[in-house]
């Protein structure tokens, strides 16, 4: 969950234009780990961090710009990049912890973890996307994150909105329940059951910021038993209601 200084990754990214994020790159060129990017709603690189040149090859990050995924990844990561991307563009949507394969500075492949912000003009324009990826370079040596949790994290991102039991996740993952917790605790800080509720709120809190769906309804879409179930887990998570939140959003906008 993406919450700062009372701040929910569902409450709108506005700039006058794309230009004024740009700024940020510079932040994240000294780390290494991290790869920061601004695109366009055409998947073109507007900004990259410096950690972008040497796993894709690059004598400069500069070579980045107006390129897309496809130019710079193996296909099968691009169009994993791609499919997002498009969530964010049509959904204006977040995409949030997901567990991705990457190149790593060393060329060799590993895991990431990302997440992408819509980004709007002030007339509720969409601009283009923020993406961090960050390297799982300790987990992914030492064998924590694989095909198989990555296709459990899929699975529960997916499938959030009906019941979903341990042993169904720890199936796909191909791990026992308590190897699956593990991981969960390793690489997203909450149990199996934690993340799923998180999954659940996150949609929750997209569907009462970005439309006028009732409470109730909204409540029973993603997964929650009712709509007061869905009221305690916003207050804990925000300090608001669903209500207080919905009114804040649209004032902001």
């Amino acid at each position: 969950m993406q919450w700062t200084n009372g701040r929910s990754a569902y409450q709108p990214y506005v700039v006058n234009s794309l230009s004024d994020t740009l700024f940020i790159e510079s932040l994240f060129d000294r780390l290494h780990d991290v790869v920061f990017s601004v695109k366009d709603t055409q998947g073109r690189y507007l900004s990259v961090s410096r950690a972008c040149v040497p796993r894709c090859k690059l004598r400069d990050k500069r070579e980045a710009i107006g390129r897309t995924a496809h130019d710079l990844f193996p296909s099968g990561m691009a169009e994993r990049y791609a499919a997002q991307d498009e969530v964010v563009f049509s959904a204006g949507r977040p995409v949030v912890d997901k567990l991705d394969l990457t190149v790593y500075n060393d060329r060799r492949t590993g895991w990431c973890l990302s997440n992408k912000q819509p980004v709007y003009d002030r007339e509720g324009r969409l601009l283009g996307l923020i993406c961090i990826s960050k390297d799982l370079t300790e987990l992914n040596r030492e064998g924590l994150v694989d095909e198989g949790f990555a296709k459990a994290v899929d699975f529960i991102q997916s499938h959030y909105a009906r019941p979903l039991c341990r042993q169904e996740l720890a199936d796909v993952a191909g791990l026992s329940p308590a190897q699956l917790d593990r991981r969960m605790l390793r690489v997203f800080h909450a149990s199996t059951a934690e993340f799923v509720r998180r999954t659940r709120l996150e949609a929750a809190l997209h569907a009462i910021s970005h439309t006028r769906q009732p409470l109730a309804e909204i409540a029973a879409e993603v997964g929650f038993c009712d709509q007061s179930a869905l009221h305690r887990q916003c207050r804990q998570a925000t300090g608001m209601s669903p209500r207080q939140l919905r009114l804040q959003v649209q004032s902001l906008r």
